[in-house]
């Protein structure tokens, strides 16, 4: 329904000169996608499929040549609807010689709140994202993941309906990431609707309802992740002990590929096998199977199908 509707960016296309000679360079050339209120939507593509334009007109910061952006409903340029969003871009470029307490008073300040409230949402935001313990540290002083997530607290300064995060787990390790995923699950459950953009496709497929694949310029695949996803088995991956030649001589072209660490076997079978029946082949070689995985087909997998399209002309 139209009132669900929080973003709707409808045939945007944006060229550029660059150089001496003006060359044109067409950044995005038609890019179409709806977000409905409540929903994690996740925008990904390779390196220069136009990613970085498109969030650069959802957010007003460039006005696209052909097409519209509207946002709650109103076009991006109004400031009513950009007030209702947080937006945290690539590499947010934050006041180095400030403290963390300090930078959030500053952008409190900007989106018109008191010292004592922009110092509350500080401490709260801060403490979120994992940095309650440098709220008087210089962000000088702060590593590259203690800057994105500090970058993610000014975001939900102005408590945005719409938070628009720009590759929000740059410069993260594994439980960094981990906490940014919560975190961005958290939003949603308190009515916050958010853009996802990253390359890190297996947290996109984890945390995303749907998702817009961008590529040279255009929408590829746009849709709900298990719709994206073909769900048959396309293989099974197992490790086992006990694991002979003989046997892979047995399991004939049911068997992918084999390799031994130490005395364990890790093997890939075919998706399409009679699985108990080839379960019960290998109990009967003598060999003991410790783990078995079926395995899918990833995002990543649909991701590399359609970008992999090395004879189109560049643009």
């Amino acid at each position: 329904m139209t009132e669900d509707l929080v973003l709707d960016v409808q045939d945007v296309a944006k060229t550029y000169r660059v150089g001496f000679f003006r060359k044109r360079v067409e950044a995005v050339r038609s890019v179409s996608f709806q977000i409905r209120r409540g929903e994690i939507f996740g925008l990904v593509g390779p390196n220069g499929a136009g990613k970085s334009t498109t969030i650069k007109m959802i957010t007003g910061l460039v006005r696209p040549d052909r097409g519209q952006v509207r946002l709650f409903g109103m076009p991006v340029t109004h400031t009513a609807a950009r007030a209702r969003m947080g937006f945290l871009p690539e590499n947010p470029n934050l006041y180095p010689h400030l403290k963390a307490r300090e930078l959030m008073r500053y952008y409190g300040g900007l989106l018109g709140l008191s010292l004592a409230e922009s110092d509350r949402r500080a401490e709260q935001l801060l403490g979120q994202v994992g940095l309650s313990h440098a709220l008087d540290r210089p962000i000088s002083k702060f590593s590259k993941g203690m800057k994105q997530r500090a970058g993610i607290a000014q975001a939900l300064l102005g408590d945005p309906e719409f938070v628009v995060l720009d590759e929000p787990q740059s410069g993260l390790d594994p439980i960094g990431r981990r906490e940014i995923r919560d975190l961005v699950v958290e939003l949603r459950r308190r009515g916050k609707t958010i853009l996802f953009c990253s390359h890190i496709l297996p947290d996109v497929e984890e945390i995303c309802d749907r998702v817009a694949l961008v590529h040279r310029g255009r929408v590829r695949e746009t849709g709900f992740i298990h719709e994206l996803l073909d769900p048959k088995i396309l293989r099974y991956e197992l490790f086992a002990r006990g694991w002979s030649d003989e046997l892979n001589q047995q399991l004939g072209p049911r068997l992918l590929h084999h390799f031994d660490v130490g005395d364990v076997a890790r093997v890939d079978l075919r998706g399409d096998i009679d699985l108990e029946e080839t379960l019960q082949l290998i109990a009967r070689a003598g060999a003991r199977v410790e783990s078995l995985q079926p395995q899918k087909q990833r995002l990543e997998d649909v991701f590399i199908r359609d970008t992999n399209d090395a004879g189109e002309a560049q643009p």
